[in-house]
């Protein structure tokens, strides 16, 4: 793996179901040289998703981290509660293709995975390809970021669809 930009954090969060794998990457990212921030879950203890979702989206929009990693069952209820921060553009990934295109294309800024999808080493290799992989910075990928931000941002997005 490319050695990481200097001190890159990499806020981490999942519910049970995501615990294991969390954990697994947490070391894995750390023997790499990344700093991790864990948002919990502590355990394998039924919990709700949306708390760790939360706080990792807000921990990457507000700057404390560069990018995070939410984790749940199949990561689809993760990827929809951080997406709910304003700011965050998480991206729910299944394979190596999906999180470059994640990157290079949207700008993703957190990473969603499905710990009963997908298993620990294609996990790693999404992550490896996650981090790895810049925003093209191509100015239709901006117009379409702006878009979206734009629309986010109105005082009632409601009306304007």
């Amino acid at each position: 793996m490319t050695k990481p930009c200097a001190l890159l954090k990499i806020a981490l969060g999942s519910d049970h179901a995501g615990f294991e794998l969390k954990e697994w990457l947490k070391r894995r990212l750390t023997e790499e040289g990344y700093e991790c921030f864990d948002f919990g879950t502590d355990s394998t203890q039924s919990c709700d998703y949306p708390d760790f979702s939360f706080a990792v989206a807000n921990a990457v929009v507000s700057g404390r981290c560069q990018t995070g990693i939410v984790i749940c069952g199949t990561g689809i209820g993760s990827s929809i509660a951080a997406n709910k921060v304003r700011g965050a553009r998480c991206a729910l990934c299944w394979n190596e293709y999906t999180a470059r295109m994640a990157r290079n294309h949207n700008d993703a800024n957190i990473l969603a995975l499905g710990a009963r999808v997908i298993g620990l080493e294609l996990a790693w290799e999404i992550v490896k390809v996650w981090l790895e992989t810049p925003f093209s910075g191509q100015e239709r990928h901006k117009r379409r970021l702006n878009k979206i931000s734009a629309f986010e941002n109105l005082e009632s997005n409601l009306e304007a669809s």
